[in-house]
């Protein structure tokens, strides 16, 4: 049992957590946020905290950047969008990745420093092929897998790997493993 609170936009996204493991979840119903879900949330974030795991499409990261702003040290685990897709129809959503891939989100949970250190700059992209090149897109996308960061353009990516934490030592590994 997850100790801290699970945030998703739906109920079949707490479906699909409950087939993978046992937790508690809360709804946000999407990006229009009822007083109550907030008030839910906010509890929650006090109490247990919250863990923040919205689909990885546009409207998900909208979710979580609001979420984020009212609850600034709520950990955040991402779910690549290839493990989210569902291959019949192309629907990108929590709801259609495989437990497994639910498990291996949570495992890499994400908590936000409270005073951010830049220990990456946009130089480190370049270096290493994550921006300014023709594949910099792909690359970011499975660095943000093996991190356990989700996808982003440059600019998200950067904030991403100085607002969590990320080392030296864990980003040179990671792209040794590409």
């Amino acid at each position: 049992m997850i100790k801290e609170v699970i945030v998703v936009e739906g109920k079949s996204d707490v479906a699909a957590i409950s087939r993978a493991l046992e937790a508690d979840c809360l709804i946000t119903g999407g990006f229009g946020l009822s007083k109550r879900a907030m008030r839910d949330i906010k509890a929650a974030y006090e109490k247990r905290g919250i863990i923040i795991l919205t689909d990885p499409d546009g409207a998900g990261e909208r979710i979580r950047r609001h979420l984020e702003k009212r609850f600034p040290l709520a950990k955040h685990a991402y779910i690549p969008r290839e493990e989210a897709t569902n291959p019949k129809d192309g629907d990108v959503g929590i709801e259609d990745a495989s437990p497994e891939a639910i498990r291996k989100s949570l495992a890499k949970v994400h908590t936000p420093l409270e005073i951010e250190e830049e220990i990456f700059t946009a130089a480190d992209l370049l270096m290493n092929d994550l921006s300014g090149a023709a594949e910099a897109s792909l690359r970011r996308a499975k660095l943000g897998e093996i991190l356990g960061l989700g996808y982003g353009n440059a600019k998200v990516f950067l904030k991403r790997l100085n607002h969590y934490g990320i080392t030296r030592e864990e980003f040179q590994q990671a792209v040794s493993e590409m």
